[in-house]
């Protein structure tokens, strides 16, 4: 099994958590046992299969969703859920041995150290690791000697509130998951760019190859959920950008249904409302945009709607054409949970932003004027370093844009 060592990186620990994982397992007080949830590669959870707690049951990663098949006690060197322990199969210090659900008998193969941000079975002396380095639905755990890479990297109970609702069910009407993101989102007015090729150049795939059930799909970076059908965007901190950004994006560009660039000017009404969810992000991940187009030299955003570890949400806009954003805190969604939102462009001079149902203005600068716009949508991740497996998860379970 090859190995590609990376920065160790946790991706949603703060300081505090950073603090849980090293050293005893435990709470923050000697003998005091913490619970909620233990979050590994691009933010995924580590959940027993079908919530089931018969012995040999099997430990995954699972897209987080708060539920009782998520939610671990670290006690001691003993970490539990549904009632039974986190368990090394037939007590195997060998590479790939398989981890499992097994009644607590106080065995090595049930003792687990963390040290810099690793969990480390005491039978063994070797990582809690995610095979394959994948962070899919259903990656099982398993030892493997430690290296040091991000699908070795844990953090504990302690950190970001997990969700308190399960966010997988589809919205009303359903999404099929069995077809491409063209077959239940309109993709005829998008263009695709991707993490990946020339350096300076991204890989772009135009709506032609997007559209339909049998449309463009790629399993690294943009895929259909075969869970719940989602549109699925995955933007690594380290991949190919723009000659005008430091961050790699798996993001829509809008396009018109004749296959050129979208380029709406700001009098009139324009719109784009989604429904989404952010499993798991490094940093700081930005979810919706509207970008300058034609006009003028700037490549500025007029807004960016970001989304970051802690569940806050900020609306970025510009303060002119040449530079400088100004935040707004606009509302606060955990980790993984669904939530929804609208940018509205009313009037030529005001930006409307709808999250979950509220709305806040603000004023367009006039200096915009002789731009034209278009919206973007996706996983443009605001983080970057030399790693290829940290970074922004986002699922869109509705994507529509209207202008008039």
């Amino acid at each position: 099994m090859p190995r590609r060592p990376t920065t160790l990186a946790l991706a949603t620990a703060t300081a505090a958590t950073a603090a849980l994982v090293t050293g005893a397992l435990g709470g923050t007080a000697a003998g005091a046992a913490t619970a909620g949830p233990i979050t590994g590669l691009a933010g995924t959870c580590v959940d027993v299969a079908g919530a089931d707690p018969a012995n040999g049951t099997a430990v995954q990663l699972y897209d987080c969703n708060g539920t009782a098949a998520q939610t671990w006690t670290v006690d001691g060197s003993r970490i539990q859920a549904l009632g039974k322990c986190l368990d090394v199969t037939a007590a195997s210090t060998a590479n790939g041995a398989k981890i499992q659900l097994y009644d607590c008998n106080g065995t090595a193969a049930q003792q687990w150290t963390a040290a810099n941000g690793t969990l480390v079975n005491t039978g063994s002396g070797k990582c809690l690791d995610a095979t394959g380095q994948s962070s899919a639905n259903g990656t099982r755990l398993q030892i493997w000697s430690c290296t040091g890479a991000a699908n070795q990297a844990w953090t504990l109970p302690g950190g970001t509130t997990p969700p308190t609702s399960p966010p997988t069910t589809p919205p009303a009407g359903g999404l099929d998951p069995t077809v491409a993101p063209g077959g239940n989102f309109d993709l005829s007015i998008w263009q695709l760019q991707l993490p990946v090729g020339s350096p300076g150049a991204p890989t772009t795939i135009p709506s032609s190859q997007l559209r339909g059930p049998d449309g463009y799909t790629n399993p690294a970076y943009f895929f259909t959920d075969k869970t719940d059908g989602s549109m699925t965007f995955w933007a690594p901190e380290k991949g190919v950008t723009t000659p005008n950004s430091n961050y790699a994006r798996s993001e829509l560009r809008e396009m018109n249904r004749d296959g050129s660039a979208a380029d709406w000017r700001l009098a009139g009404a324009h719109r784009m409302s989604a429904t989404l969810r952010v499993p798991g992000v490094t940093k700081n991940v930005c979810v919706g945009q509207v970008h300058l187009g034609t006009g003028g030299p700037s490549t500025k955003p007029l807004l960016e709607l970001y989304y970051r570890p802690n569940g806050d949400i900020y609306l970025g806009t510009e303060n002119s054409p040449d530079g400088g954003q100004t935040l707004h805190l606009v509302g606060n969604v955990p980790l993984g949970v669904r939530w929804s939102y609208v940018i509205a462009i009313s009037g030529g001079n005001r930006i409307d932003l709808t999250v979950n149902g509220s709305t806040t203005s603000y004023p367009i600068p006039s200096s915009f004027n002789q731009y034209g716009m278009y919206f973007k949508a996706g996983s443009y991740n605001q983080s970057s370093s030399d790693s290829t497996t940290n970074g922004a998860k986002v699922k869109f379970y509705a994507l529509t844009v209207s202008h008039g």
